[in-house]
């Protein structure tokens, strides 16, 4: 099954937010086994590194520390590329929020099995089910 992680997911994991990194961790768990194949875009990758640099911002070397985030998240998911034809694609989908518009396009492009997210309403009404961690947890 291939799983694509919405920004907010993979924050929960990085930063331990109470109550959700829970599932969170059980995901990538099963990502780390090979069960599930994980999945981000290289825009979130580029989003996660900036919200790491800023939260270590004023501490000495920010910026490796950042880096060495994304190494860690990039040995256990896969990136999918972010295209052109995605951030155009986006402008036109009814979608509130651009930037899920753009993960949305990679998700369908990349025939992804489904979204994991907190935010489910910001996807509104896609071709691929979009799941609570807690929901994706119960089926794995």
């Amino acid at each position: 099954m291939k799983v694509l992680l919405d920004t907010n997911v993979i924050l929960d994991m990085l930063q331990g937010r109470e109550p959700w990194c829970k599932d969170v961790e059980k995901i990538f768990y099963a990502i780390a086994k090979r069960s599930v194949s994980g999945y981000v875009t290289s825009k979130q990758i580029a989003d996660i590194h900036y919200l790491s640099k800023r939260q270590f911002s004023g501490m000495k070397n920010a910026d490796k520390r950042a880096r060495g985030i994304i190494l860690k998240l990039t040995s256990v998911l896969s990136i999918l590329d972010t295209l052109s034809a995605d951030c155009m694609d986006a402008i036109v989908i009814e979608n509130n929020d651009y930037e899920d518009a753009i993960l949305i396009m990679c998700a369908i492009r990349a025939k992804v099995d489904c979204i994991i997210t907190r935010n489910k309403k910001h996807f509104g009404k896609i071709p691929i089910p979009v799941l609570l961690p807690s929901e994706f947890v119960k089926t794995i």
